[in-house]
């Protein structure tokens, strides 16, 4: 009876500390969003404000594009939608959305900004 408790206990030591890796802050829970804002021609647009809203929190975070017209977000709740869009010179890409149905880990979108919107 002694060994099977100590393989029982054995057992589940190991699942707590398996469960306790796969919640802990910074493990890969965590998703990113990047991508880069083009223009109708699909040539990158330098300082473009990239908008990321958390439809759960309301938070909105931003992000002004490189000279490749890149953007990048990290660390990002996969329990949480959001809706991401581009602002350039007064014109605005379509708004995409992130749901927290897709479990992907890493999303690349890209964002058109079409001249005269």
């Amino acid at each position: 009876m002694r060994l099977r408790q100590r393989v029982f206990l054995a057992v589940a030591f190991s699942l707590a500390c398996s469960l306790a890796v796969a919640q802990r802050p910074g493990s890969s829970s965590v998703r990113t969003l990047s991508g880069h804002v083009v223009d109708g021609n699909n040539r990158p647009l330098l300082k473009a404000v990239v908008y990321l809203k958390n439809t759960k929190t309301l938070v909105i975070k931003t992000y002004i594009t490189d000279a490749s017209g890149a953007y990048h977000f990290g660390a990002l709740s996969p329990n949480a939608d959001y809706e991401v869009y581009a602002d350039h010179q007064g014109s605005r890409s379509d708004t995409k959305t992130l749901s927290a149905f897709d479990n992907r880990k890493q999303f690349e979108v890209t964002l058109k900004i079409r001249d005269g919107r």
